[in-house]
């Protein structure tokens, strides 16, 4: 079952089953503008295509490039110039949500993170020594 919602698009309500974001009547429409986007892209001419270029000469919106190519209904493969914003820095990235710079930097990050809490550690461990003095020890 699934629950009421606003379409974002148009603003009528559909019931969202979990499948698409908007009503049925826009998807259609979405649809109908996909159909003429991925038209335009086989043109072997126009496979590699900018978003910029794409929009310009079918009209669709950036937003559904993104949403398509980040749901692979339109491969970066195929399609070089395709991709979506990265969540931190907004470059085009074609998988994940990160592009390749903010997925090295966060790496690095963490390594120097982890390194800091292993040396905090030995730290610790080696204030909590124990240290026994040799009362046996004949005095010279």
């Amino acid at each position: 079952m699934g629950e009421l919602r606003s379409c974002p698009k148009c603003g009528d309500f559909y019931n969202y089953t979990g499948i698409r974001e908007v009503c049925g009547k826009c998807a259609q429409d979405e649809e109908k503008i996909y159909e003429a986007v991925y038209r335009f892209l086989r043109k072997r001419d126009n496979r590699s295509a900018t978003i910029e270029q794409i929009v310009e000469a079918t009209g669709v919106e950036e937003e559904l490039l993104h949403k398509w190519v980040r749901k692979g209904r339109l491969q970066p493969a195929m399609f070089p110039n395709l991709g979506y914003p990265c969540d931190s820095c907004g470059a085009l990235t074609t998988k994940g949500k990160l592009c390749i710079k903010c997925q090295t930097e966060l790496k690095s990050e963490l390594n120097k993170f982890e390194a800091a809490r292993e040396f905090r550690t030995s730290v610790e461990d080696s204030d909590r020594a124990t240290y026994y003095a040799d009362v046996n020890k004949k005095k010279q």
